[in-house]
């Protein structure tokens, strides 16, 4: 697992590898990554479903309970086939700007 540490953001990815183990290699580190926003680049995936992503729905709801935000990234599932608490971006810097308006929203109390 490769983190890419950048301010308060975290960017997460694993080269070849299932999705269940780095799932489960996600959630062994996650307690060095709590204090960050979380961008998790799934672009090493050859195929993805709308399934897979909700595998990542109860790590995303803790960290989102927390204050900080949880991207996916893939381009491989359309936004529209993913449910409204799982926050998705086709690229890395549309998660970068998911995270801006996000603490935007959280500094505004919105």
């Amino acid at each position: 697992m490769i983190f890419d540490k950048e301010g308060n953001t975290t960017i997460v990815f694993q080269e070849k590898i299932s999705l269940p183990k780095f799932l489960s290699n996600l959630t062994s580190a996650y307690p060095k990554l709590r204090n960050d926003h979380l961008v998790i680049n799934l672009f090493s995936f050859d195929s993805l479903t709308t399934e897979d992503l909700l595998e990542f729905l109860e790590l995303s709801d803790g960290h989102r309970g927390r204050g900080k935000s949880f991207v996916l990234v893939s381009d491989k599932i359309s936004y529209d086939q993913v449910p409204d608490e799982i926050s998705l971006a086709p690229s890395l810097q549309e998660a970068r700007d998911i995270i801006e308006m996000e603490e935007i929203e959280r500094d505004l109390d919105l």
